[in-house]
């Protein structure tokens, strides 16, 4: 059977000599591997659109099993992403995240939707941390985590001021702060952006503008859960914190506007 398929490349493996095997997300398959034959050389017509990234359409030939890639279109090839060391830091983080909380055949329009705004975003120039905070909040939820952050994990109470507790799995007001020893403070900054990393969609954020410690502080609540809930340590992360430690390729410090 034939399928047609809007995809994002998230890696190209080589088999054999001339051949790449794809992982495509895609809209309406979900997490999907195929053949792409031929697609190491490059006069082939499948180079171009298995490269990592890549968005298109793409059409696979599939029975059962791994499907073979007939043919490819993009539509848009992410050239900043593909040629800035950080975007393409970040936007492998990305790839590598959705590929390793996804499982294959099951289709996932939310995740579909959240990596595309995400490259897009990252692509256009925005800020490619602040792009990767709202990948890491969204997608909690496909690793087995549901945070509480609309009220207290305690008490269910919307008021009061807040910090984050991993043990109680969310927020938590300041009258239940005795459930957990090891709370982390928040600002209502802090808390307000947190809800929306979580809530909001990545398109509807215009320019996003923080300072540094504020993404770096968020950074490490959210990167604390991945890895002591979940196991789940990225090799792209590692890269990630090469690139913090060289000044000259830090994205811009910004001041956000308190609120």
């Amino acid at each position: 059977m034939l399928h047609k398929w809007e995809g994002i490349v998230l890696k190209a493996r080589a088999y054999g000599e001339s051949n790449k095997i794809v992982t495509l997300m895609t809209r309406e398959a979900g997490k999907v591997a195929c053949m792409a034959r031929g697609a190491k050389k490059p006069t082939s017509r499948l180079a171009g659109v298995t490269q990592p990234f890549m968005h298109g359409s793409y059409l696979v030939q599939r029975t059962s099993g791994m499907g073979t890639m007939q043919q490819g279109e993009h539509f848009n090839a992410m050239r900043h992403v593909q040629t800035d060391i950080v975007a393409t830091a970040y936007a492998s983080y990305i790839v590598e995240l959705t590929d390793r909380l996804v499982e294959e055949g099951t289709p996932e329009p939310f995740v579909f939707d959240v990596l595309l705004q995400a490259l897009n975003a990252i692509d256009e120039g925005y800020d490619p941390e602040a792009v990767a905070l709202f990948v890491d909040w969204k997608l909690l939820p496909y690793a087995g985590v549901q945070p509480i952050l609309h009220a207290c994990a305690g008490c269910g109470a919307v008021d009061g001021e807040f910090a984050f507790s991993f043990s109680q799995g969310g927020f938590l007001c300041h009258r239940c702060f005795h459930l957990d020893p090891y709370i982390i403070r928040l600002t209502p900054t802090q808390v307000k952006l947190i809800r929306m990393f979580y809530t909001v969609p990545i398109d509807q954020i215009g320019k996003l503008e923080l300072k540094l410690q504020t993404k770096q502080f968020i950074k490490r609540i959210v990167t604390t859960i991945y890895e002591e809930q979940t196991g789940i340590r990225l090799k792209s992360r590692s890269f990630i914190e090469q690139l913090e430690r060289t000044p000259e390729l830090q994205p811009r410090k910004v001041e956000e506007k308190e609120q």
